[in-house]
């Protein structure tokens, strides 16, 4: 339990350090606090285990019509879910998303696998067996 826990924590440390960088590097988002910032990478990653499996299920067909392409454009559509949740993190319109949520993908690879480094001890684990409904 207590692995998963800092698997977790450290998951959710990367995120908000990526997205932090990412308004940084990126004039369209912004955000107002550091509670702003804390709360962005936490609702973020609920988004992406929750929303984001729905949404990529619900537009398979299209998704495959794109040869994957459009999985960009459901990373965007997440961060701007976030970001109209959460007061004090702004992204200022569609582009800004797409390429924002691309280079927050690409550097939270880069710096999990240097961090985490793919231990057994700091990946999240989902329960095996069992009913899930």
């Amino acid at each position: 339990m207590l692995q998963n826990a800092t698997a977790f924590f450290l998951h959710w440390a990367i995120t908000g350090l990526c997205l932090w960088i990412a308004s940084l590097v990126f004039k369209g988002i912004r955000f107002e606090s550091t509670g702003a910032l804390i709360g962005s990478a936490l609702l973020l990653g609920l988004a992406n285990a929750l929303v984001k499996p729905l949404l990529i299920v619900l537009t398979l067909p299209l998704t495959l019509i794109t040869f994957g392409l459009f999985l960009l454009v459901i990373n965007a559509l997440v961060l701007l879910l976030v970001a109209w949740f959460i007061k004090g993190f702004k992204v200022s319109g569609f582009w800004t998303a797409l390429f924002a949520s691309l280079f927050i993908s690409i550097l939270s690879i880069v710096i999990g696998g240097f961090f985490v480094g793919g231990t057994p001890d700091t990946q999240i684990h989902m329960p095996s067996g069992g009913t899930w409904l």
